[in-house]
């Protein structure tokens, strides 16, 4: 189907907003993991007659780290914007690779925080992404880096990841990290991790994770907190699953592997 051919149609598909982070996409190393992406086009597709995916992707700086070395000279955060810029072509490149030989269509939307205060970027973001969606289209949304500062950055895009649930009326946000969801404070204090399988609402989550730190992925557990926070409140489950497993998206829908469900009240 070319673009000039998209047309609106009916859904009864679940809408699922899937945020990976660098973690995940580069399975802990120096590198975007072409398996990984692969692992998460392969079980897209698997789930696609009953689901329909936006994917928030973190990556873009990494990506470029595999192609240049640009110096810092004090000012990192212009250096990290051009990295972005470099590397986000090289994702969304393996991306497109990976996907289009299971047959699934791709597309890039980039966004800012900016975007989400303005009414009239607010309709543009939904009516644009749900034409996508309906011609089967899978956005791949990132932070716009290029144009984003330290004031305003999304944490590893879990806040983005959110916003993008709530504005598009999600059914449900998967937030891939690299632990098996959220572990309980009594044990972590004693060094043997143990999933919280499921709270209600998000007073009960804060209950659970201790100053709102723990050693979950990069982005932290803070914003992870904001980002079920934002979710909650607008009536959607959140799920905190482990990216880095094989499988993680199908098996957790299946209930095979341990993973957090925050439900809001």
């Amino acid at each position: 189907m070319s673009f000039f051919q998209l047309k609106m149609k009916e859904t009864t598909k679940k809408r699922i907003v899937l945020k990976i982070g660098s973690n995940t996409l580069t399975r802990e190393t120096n590198h975007i993991s072409r398996g990984k992406i692969e692992d998460i086009a392969r079980q897209i597709a698997v789930l696609k007659d009953t689901y329909e995916f936006i994917i928030v992707s973190s990556g873009a700086i990494a990506a470029a780290k595999q192609f240049v070395n640009l110096e810092s000279n004090g000012k990192e955060i212009y250096v990290k914007q051009a990295l972005a810029s470099i590397g986000q072509l090289h994702l969304m490149r393996i991306y497109q690779e990976n996907f289009r030989e299971l047959g699934l269509l791709i597309s890039q939307c980039l966004l800012s925080y900016s975007d989400f205060k303005s009414k009239t970027s607010k309709e543009n973001i939904v009516n644009t992404i749900n034409i996508l969606l309906e011609n089967d289209y899978i956005p791949i949304i990132n932070e716009n880096d290029t144009v984003a500062t330290d004031e305003i950055k999304f944490g590893d895009n879990d806040k983005l990841a959110a916003l993008t649930a709530e504005l598009l009326t999600a059914d449900l946000l998967i937030i891939a990290t690299n632990t098996d969801g959220i572990y309980t404070k009594k044990s972590m204090l004693e060094n043997k991790p143990q999933t919280i399988k499921e709270v209600i609402g998000f007073e009960s989550l804060i209950n659970e994770v201790a100053d709102g730190k723990s050693s979950h992925g990069t982005g932290g557990m803070k914003s992870k907190v904001d980002a079920v926070e934002i979710a909650t409140s607008a009536g959607i489950e959140t799920w905190i699953v482990n990216g880095l497993k094989e499988n993680f998206i199908t098996n957790a829908v299946h209930n095979l592997i341990p993973y957090t469900t925050i439900k809001p009240k």
